[in-house]
């Protein structure tokens, strides 16, 4: 890890000499949204993180903004309709350059799960919670084939057909922390805490050797995995509050032509996706029981036959060369603890206050992150006294038209790739503009940004959660010596 840049001196030197409204320990989506709707409500807000903003499973999801179809066979129809409200908040207004709209194909095989009634209901009830702004229809094996070309079509009788939505999980983090910071937040990744006490907690810098003490009137624990171990840090004698669900993922080389995902229902319980991400094909994701620390979790060779397994129930064999495979990575659902089977789990919210006032949440979607956020700020209205929770739609830092924002680039950059000013709207919308004006060249620009503007320490934080390079197979070693050499610059 390289020595620790300006920005962090100035937080850490913030951290010890500010009083916080609000700790915020773990920077996945869940907190990076709580610090930034605190902010919104003019909260004095300190986030820090043990390892990376969104290193865990904010950034190991599988993609998708989306209201949960297979929910509505558990009944969780008040989820799925949450779900598709906060989904459409976040196309439209909150974050309209990192959440985009795609169709989905649901086939139906003569030995599935589901027939095409069963379909035709699910497709009709879910465009009704979605308030009609989820269409849904039944398509023939041909039309299907049309939008994907790598459909397995023997067997097949029918397929449904229905809009979701699929996001940078990564990047979606990241704007929360950067909307946070905006408002005046302090955030420091690569600093965990050590103690809690009823006047805050003490915070070890991961990057350099000191030990701080930050004053907070109220914490919040959103450590997802790591829930039941910050926990111990204000009880020790707390026990085990959620149960951990492996989701592992593939990123392959997509094949040509392909204009929608597959949804492919693997049982009554569980459906595999295939998705169009990032010019590649997203496959996942898994569903098992884990039982081991959270930061020993791998995705292994039996995870990867079965992701290509599961896929071939719907996809060509062409389609699933395993030579295709570009990257692998898995992420952690933190479920209730309960002993039904992870997949049969509801993705429930739990919020709990603790003997010192801490508040821990723990589970959710990351859908739903926004109103995940709200419930965690009502349960601590009246130790911060607020008084108004409802802030609106507030868009994100860099919320554009995509397109729009594309097309001036282009117009200012003439000698720009217009796919590179494609991607480079998608990612930063709006702030695409700034990250170019850090080099002309496009990727030395974006590890500048990245260094400079969000905190990034490592290769691995470029390379992954700044941008996508090492989920597409991009991150040879000639590419990672490159960003090794701009940070050391």
């Amino acid at each position: 890890m390289e020595p620790a840049l300006s920005w962090r001196d100035e937080a850490l030197g913030r951290l010890v000499a500010e009083s916080f409204d609000l700790l915020v320990i773990g920077g996945g989506i869940v907190g990076a949204g709580v610090a930034a709707r605190a902010t919104e409500l003019g909260l004095a807000v300190a986030l820090v993180d043990r390892a990376d903003f969104a290193s865990a499973t904010s950034s190991a999801s599988s993609k998708l903004i989306h209201g949960g179809l297979r929910y509505l066979r558990m009944g969780d129809f008040r989820l799925v309709h949450e779900a598709l409200s906060e989904g459409q908040a976040l196309l439209e207004t909150v974050a309209p350059h990192l959440v985009l709209r795609l169709p989905f194909v649901l086939p139906v095989y003569d030995d599935g799960p589901y027939g095409k009634t069963a379909i035709r209901s699910a497709l009709w009830l879910y465009r009704a919670l979605a308030g009609q702004r989820v269409g849904g229809s039944i398509i023939t094996p041909s039309e299907a084939a049309a939008l994907v070309p790598s459909l397995q079509l023997d067997g097949m009788k029918t397929a449904g057909l229905y809009v979701d939505a699929q996001t940078n999980d990564a990047r979606l983090c990241l704007a929360n922390v950067r909307a946070a910071v905006d408002r005046g937040a302090v955030v420091l990744n690569y600093a965990e805490v050590v103690s809690i006490d009823a006047g805050g907690a003490e915070v070890a810098d991961r990057v350099g050797d000191s030990v701080v003490a930050v004053r907070a009137r109220a914490i919040v624990n959103a450590t997802g995995p790591w829930v039941d171990h910050v926990r111990r840090l204000e009880d020790p004698s707390a026990g085990t509050s959620v149960t951990l669900s492996k989701g592992a993922h593939l990123v392959l080389d997509r094949p040509a032509g392909w204009e929608a995902a597959v949804t492919i229902s693997i049982d009554k319980a569980r459906v595999s996706f295939a998705i169009p991400w990032e010019g590649m094909l997203l496959l996942g994701t898994t569903d098992e029981p884990f039982d081991a620390a959270p930061e020993t979790l791998a995705v292994t060779d039996a995870d990867e036959r079965q992701i290509l397994d599961e896929a071939a129930r719907g996809l060509v064999d062409d389609a699933l060369r395993p030579e295709a495979v570009r990257a692998r990575f898995a992420g952690l659902r933190v479920l209730p603890a309960a002993r039904r089977g992870t997949a049969k789990a509801r993705r429930e919210t739990t919020i709990t206050v603790g003997p010192r006032g801490v508040v821990t949440v723990a589970g959710g979607k990351l859908t739903t992150y926004r109103r995940i956020a709200r419930n965690v700020l009502d349960v601590l209205r009246p130790q911060l006294g607020l008084q108004r929770l409802d802030s609106g739609l507030t868009p994100l830092p860099g919320a554009a038209d995509p397109e729009s924002v594309a097309v001036l680039l282009c117009r200012d950059r003439p000698e720009l790739d217009p796919v590179v000013a494609s991607s480079l709207a998608h990612t930063y919308g709006s702030l695409a503009a700034d990250v170019l004006g850090a080099d002309p060249d496009p990727f030395v620009a974006q590890v500048r940004y990245a260094l400079d503007q969000e905190w990034a320490l490592t290769a691995d934080d470029v390379l992954r959660r700044r941008t996508t390079l090492a989920l597409r197979g991009l991150a040879t070693p000639e590419v990672r010596a490159q960003v090794d050499e701009l940070m050391r610059s």
